[in-house]
């Protein structure tokens, strides 16, 4: 740290005198919890900062509403929610404080309709929604396609966001692969 009315720099270290090989951790008193913590090889983790990845377990939506409609993407599995933020009753997450938080999603259709308007892949927030668009004309029903959307977004504390995806027209026959390769959702608090 700098200080700029005399320039002088002052430093705050943390260990103990001739101890080596040690991490060093910020604790929450009342808890006794680990907030931040140094390992001896300088790196930083966070374990109360809010990040998950859930999926779909491996199980299938088939034939997607035709309609026009935005359906909500249900996850059944969680392969880590750090914080605990992840409602999978309501199959959102639900951001604890304001800041900025990196999200993504990915999903694979299969069997899609080349007669369909369109496709929509949305993440939807409680301040702005972010979409992936496509026109799947390609001359024949395409086997497989693969949408993602990635965002870094402003949330509010208990603001939420989730995924839904519409079909605009045309028949009623494209699935949403579960596989935990191809299909899920994450996100992390960055700033």
């Amino acid at each position: 740290l700098v200080n700029s009315s005399n320039s002088q720099t002052y430093e705050t270290r943390i260990g103990v005198q001739g101890l080596e090989n040690t991490s060093y951790a910020i604790k929450d008193i009342t808890q006794d919890a680990v907030r931040f913590l140094i390992d001896l090889n300088g790196h930083v983790t966070m374990p109360s900062q809010p990040a998950f990845n859930v999926n779909k377990g491996g199980t299938d939506v088939s034939n997607i509403a035709a309609n026009g409609s935005y359906s909500i993407i249900t996850w059944n599995t969680e392969r880590f929610d750090q914080n605990a933020d992840f409602d999978l009753t309501n199959n959102r997450f639900v951001a604890p404080v304001t800041g900025k938080y990196n999200l993504q999603v990915q999903i694979r259709l299969e069997n899609l309709d080349s007669a369909a308007g369109y496709y929509i892949l949305k993440l939807a927030t409680s301040n702005e929604d972010y979409i992936c668009l496509f026109d799947p004309d390609f001359g024949q029903d395409a086997v497989y396609w693969a949408m993602a959307v990635n965002v870094l977004a402003d949330m509010d504390a208990s603001d939420t966001v989730n995924v839904s995806i519409i079909q605009s027209s045309g028949t009623q026959q494209t699935d949403i692969d579960g596989d935990v390769h191809y299909t899920y959702f994450s996100g992390y608090l960055v700033a």
